[in-house]
């Protein structure tokens, strides 16, 4: 279940159109329940609680508040939110609201007739009469983020027939199991779950070999360091076994270092370049430049 937010500051107009919408794509699987009694609704949260003595709905009325309604769904929570963020309505710029967005109106013909001029003489936007009609000649940006929607832009945008901007449902909180949660939980993968499980495993084991207390994460890293101490002692001392045997005879005679790598290394390429020569010698023998008694590198 999920509460979806309207994104506009005046609803009222152009809301119920994209609700519907949004109904219809989510049909199926989902129910849109839009309200404006939230203490109503609270007040159903608490009855609820009271007669079944589940509490877990206590978090949910915390979050109704302002023009919120709900969205009950047995489906994908991320297919969901993807569904409802495609229906968007297109709402005029009204006088005095804040844009939400930068309004730019392009270049062309408005097809105005030249006495609309002083519109555009009033917003210092660049026209020509074109064919009888006024022209707009480069983009203007006449409405930026943040600032309120003036009279005449209000009345420009109009006469123009641009809607810049546009009303829809939002989701800003996600309701699972009496748990609530931010939206872009839903953006996380499986690896990403993974990768934080694994920073989360790795401070756990880091923080208990600092306080030496025994954990499951950092159990392997206990055994070795205890390993290593009885090796140690084993290399100091007359004890042994047959693995501190071994590194005993490489502590007599270092070189053995030198050629254990390089024997290792050696038998890895041997195998790995015999099935190329056994390739070359299947090939017909073809006589070369030096053959002839001439080189082409010479």
């Amino acid at each position: 279940m999920s509460t979806p937010r309207c994104s506009s500051p005046s609803p009222t107009t152009s809301a119920p159109s994209s609700s519907r919408t949004s109904r219809r794509g989510l049909r199926g699987d989902s129910v849109v329940l839009m309200m404006g009694k939230n203490t109503l609704i609270r007040r159903c949260i608490k009855v609820h609680a009271e007669r079944t003595g589940n509490n877990d709905f206590e978090e949910l009325s915390k979050l109704l508040v302002g023009n919120v309604g709900l969205i009950f769904t047995k489906g994908d929570l991320k297919e969901v939110r993807e569904e409802v963020a495609k229906y968007k309505v297109g709402a005029p710029a009204r006088v005095g609201l804040v844009a939400p967005v930068d309004v730019v109106v392009p270049p062309g013909n408005t097809g105005l007739d030249p006495s609309q001029t002083s519109f555009f003489q009033v917003l210092n936007i660049p026209t020509k009469i074109n064919k009888g009609t006024v022209e707009i000649i480069t983009p203007v940006e006449l409405i930026k983020k943040g600032e309120k929607v003036g009279s005449s832009e209000s009345a420009l945008l109009a006469k123009l027939g641009i809607r810049p901007f546009s009303y829809g449902l939002v989701i800003v909180n996600v309701y699972d199991g009496g748990s609530v949660f931010s939206p872009e939980v839903l953006d996380l993968t499986e690896d990403d779950l993974v990768e934080k499980f694994a920073a989360g495993v790795s401070m756990v084991a880091s923080l208990s070999l600092a306080l030496s207390y025994p954990t499951l994460a950092a159990a392997p890293h206990m055994f070795i360091n205890g390993y290593k101490n009885v090796l140690a002692v084993a290399v100091e001392t007359d004890y042994s076994y047959p693995h501190a045997d071994k590194i005993k005879e490489y502590l007599k005679d270092p070189s053995k270092f030198a050629v254990a790598a390089p024997v290792a290394a050696a038998d890895a390429g041997g195998a790995a370049a015999a099935p190329k020569e056994e390739e070359k010698k299947e090939e017909p023998a073809e006589e070369s430049d030096d053959d002839m008694g001439f080189s082409l590198f010479d």
